[in-house]
């Protein structure tokens, strides 16, 4: 990256200046034209050495300027800030690396890491608001992975407590009623269509074989069936939004192979346990500002947190570097509750990493959508993808801050006009296609070139930085996770590309030269904007 190039300039120059303690200083891109590039090196130095920064500056240019292969002047303006005027050679340099690697921001590294995401109570067809959560994680983890991490994508399912006794008993009223029986729904049950779909096809294959009966076994029978019926339609919808998992975990392996009894065990051995109102609880307090939390309840049932603890331990078990959480935004309270069981694990709170997102609105016809699971009235994640396509429903929830709550506007999604920003993204691409389809129409051969030099108007080198500054982007995701800078930058770029289109020639027969440079500038611009839109899991069409 051509900051980090100058980082390392100005690194090596204050060695030479005899400046051994160097402060963590940044390279910038300045508005209002104030270089190409601009530092705030001097204003940092000048505390240390006890110097003014305007002196400093003056003195780190004199010393840069020793090479002027690459530098053609450096300001400096204002009160100390380097501004940096570069040579047509640094942007060569860096777009002839670009162009010849299509694929430069990707790195080779071992690390193996975890992410759990879009992990459910399998009780239903995936809604809107968990699918923002998986096409979150799986776009998450595409950035990790093409920065040289090795990870693994788990979802949890949690098919061993209450709400899949509810759905077992739910789907037992529906195939009740197929036979005129009029049994109720149980109070927090669900009472949606698709049990009902359920329940015929389970009618079909067993008859009457449950009518009127109930027993424990049938209890079993019925919370199996409905797991499994559920788990079918979610991996159907994940298949049609290309999100694939590694490893599908259920709640109900670790009872059934003692880990959860030994997370007891352990506890109560370490005295970290007391019954209270017929429950058994965990001594949160011991470790965290927190409340006490039940293990297990007065009706001998396990908690979530119970088996969720479990599972943590487990994740640790298997030798991940580090384990990151996705979690919707109203799961804060579990966080510090989790870190205190790690503690009484001796595992390293630096091991588990939570992420968190608020959840999503559906706009229609003008109108926010209201969503609920147990009643039934909610748009799935499926009649989504129906609506608006994979492209636009993945492109869209990657597109907002996932600290702030979204309002999916299906109307926008489905047009076919830059107002549109997956459009107008995609459209750039296509539109480079259609740049090297001319060319070839006019017998312009794209074959290697030995210079960018004829590369030096504003909009040329605009591109050309836009483009350096993608690995950048990528890098600060895996810092604060906030994939809608993906997004914001493809936009960027696609818009600095549409700009450089309307003002330039690309292909003109008149002058080789300086086309075949800018179908190279255009061939790179291309393989970013690929790039990004593969990381979003977003197609990159040739044509529109």
């Amino acid at each position: 990256m051509i900051k980090n190039w100058i980082r390392e300039k100005l690194i090596k120059t204050l060695d030479k200046m005899g400046i051994e303690e160097i402060p963590d200083f940044k390279v910038e891109i300045p508005l209002n034209n104030f270089g190409d590039y601009s530092s705030n090196i001097a204003f940092l130095l000048s505390k240390k050495l006890k110097q003014n920064p305007r002196n400093i500056a003056l003195d780190i240019s004199k010393h840069l300027l020793d090479d002027k292969e690459y530098f053609n002047k450096i300001e400096v303006a204002g009160p100390g800030f380097l501004n940096f005027f570069l040579n047509e050679k640094v942007y060569s340099e860096f777009l002839f690396f670009e162009y010849e690697n299509p694929q430069y921001w990707k790195k080779a590294n071992n690390k193996k890491i975890l992410f759990e995401f879009a992990s459910v109570n399998p009780t239903g067809p995936i809604t809107i608001g968990h699918g923002r959560q998986a096409v979150y994680g799986d776009i998450l983890c595409n950035i990790f992975q093409t920065r040289g991490h090795s990870v693994e994508r788990e979802i949890y399912l949690n098919n061993a407590g209450k709400q899949i006794r509810l759905l077992g008993r739910s789907l037992w009223v529906r195939y009740n009623n197929l036979f005129k029986n009029n049994y109720d729904i149980p109070e927090g049950g669900y009472k949606g269509e698709y049990l009902i779909q359920t329940a015929k096809k389970l009618k079909d294959e067993i008859k009457d074989k449950f009518v009127d009966k109930w027993d424990s076994s049938i209890a079993d029978f019925f919370n199996q069936y409905a797991f499994e019926a559920m788990f079918e339609g979610m991996k159907e919808t994940f298949d049609n939004l290309s999100i694939k998992f590694n490893n599908i975990f259920k709640e109900k392996s670790l009872v059934d192979d003692g880990s959860v009894d030994k997370v007891l065990k352990e506890l109560e051995e370490k005295n970290l346990t007391y019954e209270s109102e017929g429950a058994l609880w965990f001594k949160v307090s011991r470790f965290k500002d927190e409340k006490d939390k039940v293990l297990i309840k007065s009706d001998g049932y396990y908690t979530y947190y119970l088996t969720d603890i479990a599972y943590h331990i487990n994740k640790y078990n298997r030798s991940y570097e580090k384990a990151y959480d996705i979690l919707g935004a109203d799961h804060v309270g579990h966080l510090d509750r989790m870190y205190a069981a790690l503690d009484a694990f001796d595992i390293p709170e630096s091991f588990l990493i939570f992420i968190l997102h608020q959840y999503v609105n559906l706009k229609k016809n003008g109108e926010i959508i209201k969503m609920s699971t147990r009643a039934g009235n909610f748009e799935t994640l499926d009649d989504l993808v129906i609506a608006v396509g994979k492209d636009a429903t993945r492109y869209f929830f990657a597109r907002f801050d996932p600290d702030t709550q979204m309002l999916f506007d299906i109307d926008l999604a489905k047009q076919k006009t830059n107002e549109n920003p997956v459009f107008y993204v995609q459209y750039a691409h296509a539109r480079i296609s259609n740049i090297f389809k001319n060319a070839s129409e006019k017998n312009v051969s794209f074959d290697e070139i030995s210079t960018m030099k004829n590369l030096n108007s504003e909009e040329e080198k605009n591109l050309i930085k836009e483009i350096d500054r993608f690995e950048e982007i990528l890098d600060s995701i895996l810092i604060d996770y906030k994939i809608n800078k993906l997004t914001n930058y493809l936009e960027s770029l696609a818009s600095f590309f549409h700009g450089f289109y309307s003002k330039h020639i690309i292909v003109d027969e008149n002058d080789i030269k300086t086309t075949k440079e800018r179908l190279a500038l255009c061939k790179a611009v291309q393989n970013t904007l690929k790039g990004g839109l593969s990381l979003l899991g977003v197609s990159a069409p040739e044509n529109m």
